[in-house]
């Protein structure tokens, strides 16, 4: 399913308009965007949890050279799918 099959699959299910479908899903990535970029964690019970993690600075390769380069510090996004979605998937 990609995100324009969601957005109808909405609009099909709630009877609303394409627009509005769109505008929801468009708003729940958004926050979800907003939240994690701040630091906050969102938890959406039944489906799982979203947060950052915190990757700290390693030595990486290139590839194309072969030469040693430092990869700096960053945070990622991470996704811990709750026991619901586990048992539902199975």
């Amino acid at each position: 399913m990609v995100k324009s099959d969601l957005i109808k699959t909405i609009q099909t299910q709630v009877g609303v308009s394409p627009f509005t479908a769109k505008a929801v899903v468009d708003e729940v990535i958004n926050q979800i965007t907003t939240a994690l970029a701040n630091g906050d964690e969102v938890t959406l019970r039944g489906l799982g949890v979203f947060k950052t993690k915190r990757k700290s600075q390693r030595m990486g390769r290139n590839p194309k050279t072969g030469e040693t380069v430092k990869v700096p510090a960053t945070k990622v996004p991470k996704f811990s799918a709750a026991k619901a979605l586990k048992d539902a998937v199975k």
